[in-house]
């Protein structure tokens, strides 16, 4: 069966043309493929025939007498049969009313089905979004707990308070170091830092017993409350400018800053 057959008996076109419901141009081409498809005149007998068992079954067997006063009213008037289709046009609506009926259902399924699809969808989303928010929160718990760490350190009677100014040739340079010798804890902070060559930085150094211990490289990016290693019984300490990198001695005449811890 070619597409084209196919395509007309999927059209519908057959029942309505038992149900006598077809336009002029739609009877044409029924009647058309009927006379011209064994497979369309084999669908449309097919469907007639169905239709007939269907109007037989449901159908009510007259009186005798009615039928004997009816012939004797028409007298010699011939009898006009009534097409088949009138007897079951009834059946008919009933049927295409059950199509439409189990085609709605068919449609209604499908809408349910994407909207549970699409609600299924949002939902993975919206326990995406709280696994996310789980982990933010996670990640914000740990730097508070950081904050509130560094908060207790700072404000222990311990701590010692120490602030790092510039000399005349960094009069900008100021950071603030915070020692605990109990906990051996040291912190800084930078509050501000000249801007210096690309090829030069700051420095940070221990006084230990005249031996200067490095203590990291500070930078203006580093704006926020940091440790540094904590140097049991140092004297002091001092900034200087290096090479890039850093340096492994310090270069004691490009100090920049320094205090006692004396």
């Amino acid at each position: 069966m070619n597409e084209k057959i196919t395509t007309f008996l999927n059209s519908g076109l057959l029942d309505k043309y038992l149900m006598g419901t077809t336009t002029v141009s739609e009877t044409e081409q029924v009647e058309t493929y009927i006379a011209r498809y064994p497979e369309v005149e084999n669908a449309y007998n097919t469907l007639q025939h169905n239709l007939e068992i269907v109007a037989k079954s449901n159908a009510i067997e007259a009186p005798k007498q009615t039928l004997n006063n009816i012939l004797e009213e028409l007298d010699d008037t011939p009898v006009v049969a009534l097409p088949r289709k009138v007897k079951y046009k009834k059946w008919y609506k009933l049927s295409i009313a059950a199509s439409i009926a189990a085609i709605a259902f068919a449609a209604t399924s499908y809408l349910f089905y994407n909207q549970n699809q699409k609600l299924t969808e949002e939902n993975q989303v919206v326990v995406d979004e709280i696994f996310d928010l789980r982990g933010d929160i996670e990640m914000n718990n740990k730097k508070l707990d950081a904050v509130m760490e560094q908060f207790k350190r700072l404000n222990d009677p311990e701590t010692y308070k120490y602030i790092i100014q510039g000399n005349e040739r960094a009069r900008d340079l100021k950071t603030v170091a915070y020692i605990n010798p109990r906990e051996k804890t040291s912190m800084i902070d930078v509050v501000s830092l000249p801007q210096l060559p690309e090829e030069q930085c700051y420095q940070i150094w221990a006084d230990l017993q005249g031996k200067m211990v490095s203590l990291g490289i500070l930078s203006e990016t580093d704006r926020q409350l940091k440790r540094i290693p904590f140097t049991e019984n140092a004297t002091g300490l001092n900034i200087t400018i290096e090479p890039k990198g850093g340096n492994a001695v310090a270069s004691l005449e490009n100090s920049v800053a320094k205090i006692s811890l004396q």
